[in-house]
Formats: structure tokens, C-alpha cells, sequence
């Protein structure tokens, strides 16, 4: 199946046949972080009843245990950081966008030390962004895939790691440059432990930026290494969860301009 796009008076065509999954699925051998223990997956038993058709029961009836902000992919809004917890199920109403994925390989810093930030932490930084950025088709959503990309990113502990972060000034240049969605494969963007301070969370929701509290940002995703670089039409998939934070399928497909 096929669909042809007009883009900034530009037509392209995207086949819907060939999707690119970024999503890592949620499950007992995925991806966790922030000290969360592995995903439980358990069949209901009771006196009553057994959900498990291969222990006789007439259905499997499983109870899934999990934290959407510390297994596999995932996609949040600004009630992340806020006392009014917002739902993404409410905040995001719109599930297609143009998408830019980049590619970067984190940088170790060298500057002042804080709380925040230490020598030699692995950070994405604005001037490396400015580095890549073009305006050729003024994109909303920003895929990031960093390097190195290995296949450890789909099932690895990233607890007590200092895993690599961006620094805020990286999120508000997104938000300078339109982008409404960012989706990396980092755990966070934020220090794993930088004293409570968020900054590059504060920076992409409180910047003052217009559409601020529509913004999401989706983390642990996945792109593969034969993925291009480049241009996409982004499908953000949420699970309707009536919460900051709902496990997440972003698909994308290939454009080819007519």
C-alpha cells in the first residue's frame, strides 16, 4: 500500500507495506533502567480459575508488571516534570509527523564540572547538532541513533552506568529549530544521577517555545545500523495510558519524492 504526501508543496510517496519499527519490545529480556527490577509476566491462578491454556485453563490471563518510564521504548510528556501530571494519552492528539533521523556519536566533556554534568560523562551537545542541522524540509520530530550502535541496546541493564545524556542547550536548539518530538535510544536525556535538576527535560518542555506542552520525547528506541540516516514519515504509536508516560511503537517509513 502506498500513499503519496504533499510536503511543504513538495509530493512525496511513502509505502506502508515497508515499515521500520523503532520500538523495543517490553518484556523479561528488554532494556530497563533507573534501578527498575526485569518485567514480570505472570498467568493468573486461582481457586477458580487458570490463565494458561497449557496448564487447562480456557484462555491465557496474564498480569504484566512493568514501569513505562524504565522498560523498553517509551514516550512522555511534560507531566514528566510537572505537580499537574499530565496524560499522554490527552497531550498527544496527532500520531504522524515528519521525521529526521541523525546519527551522533556523544562527546566526552571537558568544562566546568556540576552537579549535573563531570568530566568525561558522554554527552550530545548543541554544536553538534548545528554541525548536521538543514532546513530543507523543516522536520518535527528528530530521530537521534547514537554511536556506538550495538544490538546490547536491546536488552541491557543501563542501572548504575552513567549511560550518555545531551546537554540542555541541545534540547532548546531543537525546540529553536521546530521540533516538537524527539525520539533517541538513550535511556534519558538527563544524567542518570544529576541531583534532581532535569535540565535538558526542563529545557525542551519550559523554554517558552509555543506548543511546549504538546512536545514529547520518546527514549529507547532502536534504529538499526542499515537504517539511513535521513528523512521519514514518523508514526508515534502510544498505548492509551492515562498517565505522564505510555509504552510507545514509533514506526517510520522510507520517502521517495516524486
Amino acid at each position: 500500500m502506498k500513499i503519496s504526501i504533499e510536503i511543504h508543496q513538495h509530493m512525496y510517496r511513502a509505502d506502508l507495506a515497508a515499515p521500520i519499527d523503532l520500538s523495543i519490545p517490553i518484556g523479561p529480556n528488554g532494556p530497563r533502567a533507573w534501578y527498575v527490577d526485569p518485567v514480570r509476566i505472570e498467568t493468573v491462578m486461582t481457586d477458580r480459575f487458570t490463565g494458561s491454556v497449557a496448564l487447562g485453563g480456557a484462555v491465557n490471563f496474564r498480569n504484566i508488571h512493568f514501569n513505562p518510564h524504565g522498560h523498553g521504548t517509551h514516550t512522555e510528556t511534560q507531566g514528566h516534570i510537572d505537580a499537574d501530571v499530565q496524560s499522554i494519552n490527552q497531550t498527544l492528539r496527532q500520531f504522524f509527523f515528519l521525521a529526521r533521523l541523525i546519527t551522533v556519536e556523544p562527546t566526552a566533556f571537558s568544562g566546568k564540572e556540576e552537579a549535573y554534568v563531570k568530566h568525561g560523562d558522554a554527552i550530545i551537545t548543541a554544536a553538534q547538532l548545528e554541525r548536521r542541522w538543514e532546513d530543507q524540509l523543516q522536520p518535527e520530530a528528530l530521530i537521534i541513533r547514537t554511536l556506538p550502535n550495538t544490538h546490547d541496546k536491546l536488552s541491557k541493564n543501563y542501572s548504575n552506568t552513567n549511560p550518555a545524556y545531551f546537554e540542555p542547550k541541545a534540547l532548546r536548539y531543537m525546540r529553536s529549530k521546530g521540533i516538537l518530538h524527539l525520539l533517541t535510544d538513550l535511556p534519558s536525556v538527563d544524567r542518570e544521577e544529576d541531583g534532581g535538576k532535569l535540565l535538558a527535560h526542563h529545557a525542551f518542555w519550559k523554554s517558552g517555545f509555543p506548543t511546549d506542552t504538546d512536545c514529547t520525547i520518546s527514549e529507547m528506541i532502536y534504529a538499526a545500523n542499515e537504517v539511513a540516516d535521513g528523512y521519514y514519515l514518523l508514526n508515534l504509536q502510544i498505548a492509551p495510558f492515562e498517565n505522564d508516560a505510555t509504552p510507545s511503537k514509533p514506526v517510520i517509513f522510507k520517502l521517495d519524492e516524486i
